[in-house]
């Protein structure tokens, strides 16, 4: 069962934003008050073959030139200043 909250003081250009996003989505405020909240408070959970795919296709875009593997060895046994 979900808890009834009061927001007061919502600057103005928040409630627009709010308030033009419901409209977007053809939800009310509430709703939309709602989905805001649990976009940012639950986010997804990411399983771990979708987080492999995207380390992979950040590794593929990196610049072969800048970042050797020797040098990002040296920097690990190095640690950070």
């Amino acid at each position: 069962m979900g808890a009834t909250i009061t927001l007061k003081n919502i600057p103005g250009e928040v409630y627009d934003s709010l308030k033009k996003a419901a409209e977007m989505h053809r939800r009310s405020i509430n709703s939309e008050a709602i989905a805001c909240f649990e976009r940012v408070l639950l986010p997804a959970k990411v399983g771990q073959a979708e987080r492999l795919a995207r380390a992979r296709q950040l590794r593929a875009n990196l610049d072969a030139k800048r970042f050797k593997v020797a040098d990002i060895a040296k920097a690990i046994e190095q640690g950070r200043p």
